[in-house]
């Protein structure tokens, strides 16, 4: 038997990353690009005898001959520990940010897992100590969109040693050229980090901001975007800038598989259901059901787990029909 790894490619319009299959025919070159034929793991094609997988060139497989050592398959306690690790190295990065010894962290993962609620969860904590002692640092999270004069802003107002800011779901920042210089400016690794706004502002004039100063504080950037796979030349290269200058921690979850177990994960510790008024019974079929649908959902994460919580609050004998039609495709 002869495996193939895909590093990188689609089938039915769904990703397919790092994913080990059978391989049934090499690379094809059809009418709609390139393919490989394989047969369906427990994640991808289920049900079928064989499947082709979308890639752009040959680098997005990886071969192994029966000859060589064998690809070796994590089992689900394997991948459970991985994932755990990471995110208690997350964690403890987290808490290194509010002291200075981590300036720069760029944080990568699929939305839904957790990786915002650990982030806050920690700095969080630490705010608290500080507050008590009415002493420390000061911690800022910006979502979403923001422009340029608004990511010169956030940062002056946040310059001072320890003050920490989280930048969650603004991935807008790494595809406009003048937020991301900025951006390097305040992740650099250099002693002094000197930011600088060089066209008049009015606004700035305004709210007493001064055209240049010096970033002392340290950046968490959150992000769903895997670095690793991005095509983009151009944006390559800037991302490879950022990664010089960050601690660049990937969550390393990556398939249907990692997501589901990262679930079970959660919650295997109580917390997943927190809040919410179900029975331990209740929790456990919501579990069930997710590995029966994860296949068909529209988004494989912490929040389907939780919105099915719901579901069952509403309709506790009716609520699987209710997910099928409102949380699978």
């Amino acid at each position: 038997m002869t495996l193939v790894k895909v590093l990188f490619g689609s089938y039915r319009g769904v990703e397919v990353v790092n994913q080990t299959f059978e391989l049934v025919k090499d690379i094809t070159e059809g009418s709609r690009g390139m393919f490989i034929t394989v047969r369906p793991n427990d994640e991808i094609g289920t049900g079928r005898d064989k499947i082709r997988v979308n890639v752009d060139s040959e680098d997005d497989v990886e071969i192994n001959q029966p000859s060589k050592t064998p690809v070796v398959l994590e089992t689900d306690e394997e991948i459970i520990a991985r994932i755990g690790e990471r995110f208690e190295i997350l964690q403890e990065m987290t808490r290194a940010t509010t002291t200075g010894d981590v300036r720069a962290m760029i944080v990568t993962g699929p939305a839904g897992i957790g990786k915002s609620y650990d982030i806050n969860a920690e700095l969080e904590k630490c705010d608290l100590f500080n507050k008590l002692r009415r002493i420390g640092p000061k911690f800022e999270t910006v979502k979403g969109s923001t422009s340029a004069i608004g990511l010169y802003t956030t940062l002056f107002n946040n310059s001072e040693k320890n003050n920490v800011i989280v930048f969650d779901d603004c991935d807008v920042i790494l595809y406009d050229e003048l937020t991301l210089n900025l951006l390097k400016a305040a992740l650099d690794t250099s002693k002094v980090r000197k930011i600088s706004w060089n066209s008049a502002s009015t606004y700035l004039e305004r709210e007493g901001i001064p055209d240049t100063f010096n970033f002392k504080g340290s950046v968490i950037f959150v992000t769903n975007v895997n670095f690793d796979n991005i095509k983009s030349a151009k944006l390559q290269d800037h991302l490879a800038a950022l990664q010089s200058r960050c601690h660049y921690v990937n969550l390393t979850i990556d398939t249907a598989r990692d997501k589901f177990l990262r679930i079970k994960q959660i919650y295997a510790t109580g917390k997943l259901f927190d809040g919410i008024k179900i029975t331990k019974e209740q929790g456990a079929d919501i579990i069930d059901w997710i590995a029966n649908n994860k296949d068909n959902v529209r988004e494989l994460s912490l929040r389907l787990a939780i919105k099915a919580a719901e579901l069952v609050k509403i309709s506790p004998n009716n609520w699987k029909r209710m997910a099928i039609a409102t949380l699978c495709k």
